[in-house]
């Protein structure tokens, strides 16, 4: 299985988000998260968290907030769209299934998100926000403003430990 980068190569990423206010986030070994699947960074305090999925080998990072309603997005159903060569009441129309596994509706209202892009299938004027994702050393990466992850422990320079 070839395993592709959204965004770009590793290095690319890696020196292009190196001098923003980002952090790097390891989702675990990218031999373990097969295509199809999908992984939560989990939210902390508030924070929405961020999706992490593997669409046919290629990664790709939505923040967990449905720009609608604020609902849980990444939770939500991941499929294809249906379309059709005539309307649905038409004798002989022919239903068919286009980018299967790219498609995520939220749990709430049933609002569409390209996982490839983050664009509103429902509302060209929203978007879900992304994350660049990559493949380090055999582990899947995403890269996160920090206001959407947990806070990380500082540590204590007196004591040597965490605070």
């Amino acid at each position: 299985m070839s395993e592709q980068v959204a965004g770009g190569e590793h290095s690319a990423l890696s020196t292009q988000h190196s001098a923003l206010n980002v952090r790097r986030v390891v989702v675990g070994p990218a031999a373990e998260f097969p295509a199809g699947t999908r992984r939560m960074i989990v939210p902390f305090r508030g924070r929405a968290g961020i999706g992490v999925f593997n669409v046919n080998g290629t990664y790709y990072a939505l923040r967990n907030l449905c720009p609608h309603k604020a609902g849980p997005l990444c939770t939500g159903r991941v499929s294809g769209r249906i379309v059709a060569d005539a309307p649905p009441t038409a004798a002989n129309t022919n239903l068919d299934i286009v980018r299967d596994g790219e498609i995520i509706r939220c749990p709430w209202h049933l609002w569409e998100f390209d996982i490839l892009t983050g664009r509103c299938l429902v509302d060209a004027n929203m978007r879900v926000k992304t994350y660049p994702a990559s493949i380090e050393a055999g582990d899947v990466v995403v890269y996160a403003d920090p206001a959407d992850l947990p806070e990380q422990p500082v540590p204590d320079a007196r004591k040597g430990v965490l605070a």
